[in-house]
């Protein structure tokens, strides 16, 4: 055991899991809370079976300052004294353990289902529900202003447009909202408990698709866990090329982003415009995998395929362009007075409130959050090639939309200093299999924000559980927050502006 009870590890690196501390439940729950007290952050907090009937829990915290992860764990069986109300942060994490493994985290504020599925533990339920009872998404008890004057809005899971399902219910006062509740579990598809067992050829695709827009930010945290499992080593060509991706997926996605809230307020100039140019971010993937999403450029031990000078110099001219017509495009939305009218003030989340919420990526920086995993917890190539962190103070639909802006102009730099920069050597190196008895964790910044996959391997090196965190499962609730005294008309605008994924949340 350590003196801080947690074990600490770099973004990328494996441990012995017998090296992980087994602390008691008040030890853990004490280093917990405390640690996001003084500053960290949880980046996971899970469960997975135990010995004797036990579940063991282990939590992932990240240290900003010292630019390292601290890992650690307890035993529980049907219940335990819950962080929440101490440490909102676990909120949704203490949820989904109660969910999984039908352990009662006592005293939790709003304990509900959070993807509707049976406890992984035959014959338990952390909601004591009959093994008759139907299980479907979005089939619960929403929390209810009363008064005669306060009404329901309820919404979705059906959308109009293109879509995922997601179900929102709003308590509102005439126009002005008291409370939104979000429930989702619609895309639940079991990813995580289709990973252990094994390294198949089937979980690289799980990956991919696990959030289709994520595919670069997912596969990338997946085999970094592989890599570090089998102690093998990415070339620095396969890692210069795997940011390149990444930052070509951030780009496309927050041009998207841009035009999608232009399209919100009615401002259909920069609406036009911005979907086009995210087809053409999109296309400059494709140059480099033939997939414009990326799917099968990033693998195990580096990258699917290379980047030959003809193609490298054929992507830094069209990237050159677009960025010219992006700029063009973007810059009518801050020259509108009524676009900032609409973007400024609007679905506010203050600082305090995305502190205590654990709020990460593009949603955090907007409050004044100096948090970006490439910066804090750089892996691969950004340990070597810094990109600036983008930030805003005001936490405002205006403050999303300019840190969008703001990355985007960055991420374009640093793409074609890595095009002048490449390094010459192999693009892919053989991947180990990985060691036995072993705990890896890694964190990729991606476009939404941290990607934390944890992954442990049995006594066979085989995957015994993996563990996903997309960004979404972060900040759903700061955007139920930033509807609070919005009126229920501004939902669109403040939902666009995190854009956050149902299915990536779901698994």
């Amino acid at each position: 055991m350590t003196a801080r009870h947690g074990l600490p590890l770099c973004n990328g690196e494996a441990v012995a899991r017998r090296d992980v501390p087994q602390l008691s439940i008040g030890e853990f729950r004490d280093f917990v809370v405390g640690h996001v007290a003084g500053g960290d952050r949880i980046s996971a907090l899970f469960g997975v079976p135990g010995e004797s009937g036990t579940t063991r829990l282990f939590a992932v915290l990240a240290c900003g300052d010292t630019g390292s992860l601290s890992v650690t764990s307890t035993d529980v069986r049907d219940a335990y004294p819950a962080l929440t109300p101490d440490c909102p942060q676990a909120h949704w994490f203490e949820r989904e353990i109660a969910e999984q493994w039908a352990v009662r985290p006592q005293s939790h504020p709003w304990l509900k289902p959070i993807r509707f599925h049976r406890s992984y533990r035959p014959g338990h339920d952390a909601w004591d529900r009959p093994d008759s009872d139907a299980l479907l998404p979005g089939v619960t008890d929403f929390f209810r202003v009363e008064g005669e004057e306060v009404h329901e809005v309820a919404v979705g899971p059906v959308h109009a447009g293109v879509i995922e399902p997601g179900h929102f219910r709003f308590q509102c006062h005439g126009e002005t909202v008291f409370h939104l509740e979000i429930s989702l579990g619609y895309q639940h598809r079991g990813i995580e408990r289709a990973l252990a067992g094994g390294q198949s050829s089937r979980a690289i695709h799980y990956m991919e698709t696990l959030a289709g827009d994520t595919t670069i930010g997912h596969a990338t945290a997946y085999c970094q866990n592989l890599e570090a499992l089998g102690g093998g080593a990415v070339p620095a060509r396969a890692a210069a090329i795997r940011g390149l991706a990444l930052e070509l997926e951030r780009m496309a996605n927050h041009a998207g982003d841009l035009g999608a809230l232009a399209g919100d307020v009615g401002y259909l100039p920069t609406q036009s415009f911005c979907g086009r140019l995210r087809g053409d971010l999109l296309n400059l993937t494709a140059l480099l995998c033939g997939s414009r999403f990326g799917r099968g450029l990033v693998r195990p031990g580096g990258v699917g395929f290379d980047l030959d000078a003809a193609r490298g110099a054929q992507l830094g001219d069209r990237l050159q362009a677009t960025m010219h017509d992006l700029t063009a495009a973007v810059n009518l939305l801050w020259d509108s007075a009524s676009v900032l009218a609409r973007f400024e003030e609007t679905g506010v989340v203050p600082r305090r409130t995305a502190v205590e919420l654990g709020l990460v990526g593009v949603a955090a920086r907007a409050s004044g959050l100096d948090r970006d995993a490439r910066f804090d917890l750089p892996a691969g190539v950004f340990r070597t090639s810094q990109i600036p962190v983008s930030t805003s103070d005001s936490g405002d639909v205006f403050a999303r939309a300019w840190v969008r802006w703001l990355e985007l102009q960055r991420s374009a730099a640093f793409l074609q200093e890595q095009l002048r920069t490449m390094p010459e050597g192999a693009a892919r190196a053989p991947c180990p299999p990985g060691e036995p008895d072993r705990l890896a964790v890694s964190v990729v910044e991606g476009w939404r924000g941290e990607l934390c996959h944890v992954a442990l391997a049995d006594e066979a090196g085989r995957l015994a559980w993996y563990k996903v965190v997309d960004p979404s499962f972060h900040n759903w609730m700061g955007l139920a927050l930033a509807l609070r005294g919005e009126e229920i008309s501004d939902f669109p605008l403040c939902n666009k502006s995190f854009n956050l994924s149902y299915c990536g949340h779901d698994l």
